[in-house]
Parts: C-alpha cells; sequence; structure tokens
C-alpha cells in the first residue's frame, strides 16, 4: 500500500496536515449537509485526539466552538523532550519527525493566539505517555493570548484516567462545559 515504516519514519507526525485536515473537513461537511448546526460544533479527544482537537482548532478556528482535550500533545519539541534517555526515546523522535517546520506549525500551544473557542483539558499528574507539562504548557500559552481556558488535573492518575470517579467527573465537567459554551440547557 506504500505507507510501510520507511513512509511512517520519514512522516511521524508531519502526517498531521492530512489527519488535521481531514477533521476539519469532516465538520465543515457536517455544517453543509445540514447535519450539524454551526453554532454548536464541538471537539473532543483523547492523547493524540486531544493533539488533534487543539491543532484543529489552530487549522480553522472559527469552526468549532469549544475544544475538551485529554492528556494532548500540545508541543512536538516537548514530547521528544519527554522521552529524553529512555528506550523508547527513537520511537518517539520518529513518530514526531524533524525540522522547525513540522514542529513549529504542528504545535498547538506555539499558535495560542489563533485559538477563538474556550479550550478544557484534563490531565492526569503522573501520565508517563504524555506528561502533565504538556497540558500545563498549554494552559499557560492560551492564558497568556487571553484565551478562555481551564486545566483540571487529577493526583496519582496516569495518561488512561484508569479511575471510574475520576472518569466520571471528566465526563460531568465536559458535559457542564460543552452545554455553557454552545449555550445548551
Amino acid at each position: 500500500s506504500g505507507y510501510g515504516d520507511s513512509w511512517f519514519q520519514d512522516k511521524g507526525f508531519k502526517s498531521w496536515r492530512v489527519a488535521i485536515g481531514d477533521i476539519v473537513d469532516s465538520g465543515k461537511w457536517l455544517v453543509s449537509q445540514g447535519i450539524a448546526d454551526p453554532s454548536k460544533l464541538a471537539i473532543i479527544g483523547w492523547s493524540y485526539g486531544g493533539y488533534a482537537a487543539l491543532q484543529s482548532n489552530v487549522v480553522d478556528p472559527k469552526l468549532f466552538k469549544a475544544v475538551v482535550a485529554i492528556a494532548p500533545v500540545t508541543d512536538l519539541d516537548a514530547l521528544k523532550a519527554q522521552y529524553g534517555d529512555r528506550y523508547d526515546k527513537f520511537i518517539a523522535r520518529a513518530f514526531v519527525g524533524s525540522g522547525s517546520d513540522v514542529v513549529e506549525a504542528g504545535s498547538p500551544a506555539r499558535h495560542a493566539g489563533l485559538f477563538q473557542a474556550p479550550v478544557l483539558m484534563f490531565h492526569g499528574d503522573t501520565d508517563g505517555n504524555v506528561a502533565v507539562g504538556e497540558s500545563r504548557l498549554m494552559e499557560g500559552k492560551l492564558r497568556g493570548a487571553g484565551k478562555s481556558v481551564r486545566l483540571v488535573t487529577y493526583p496519582a492518575i496516569d495518561h488512561g484516567l484508569p479511575d471510574s470517579a475520576v472518569r466520571a467527573d471528566m465526563l460531568r465537567q465536559s458535559d457542564a462545559f460543552l452545554r455553557t459554551s454552545m449555550g445548551i440547557k
């Protein structure tokens, strides 16, 4: 199919342009078909999906009216640095790719000024896959740009938020945030 190891090693996160473009195009299509109300279109994602939710708002700041990102990657250099000397650092570096154009364009924290939708993020503070610092960085950048943002951190919780009470809390807060952001009763 042409998408083997060499393609992946070359593309890594560089493929975000295609993936995020597909997400944005899907949102536009839902609106154009009358399936989605453009004033109530939100995006939610976890891990890479959290990255995709944030990066979609960079690509098209007017499309989504609210963003919820759980344990998101927000800066590609920070993600590579997190792996430091760990055994899987080479995988992480290959996954992200290299080049300032890739890192700059593909890091939502570096484009906080573009955000128009309010952002709610959740992160466990012992996340070993995506460090909580990624969400803290994004929160700081959005706040510094005068944007609406809230970060909820859960102590002693890792990437999968494996605690039922924590997940229930995340869902309750997400529901309230989405209803408020989009004027839903």
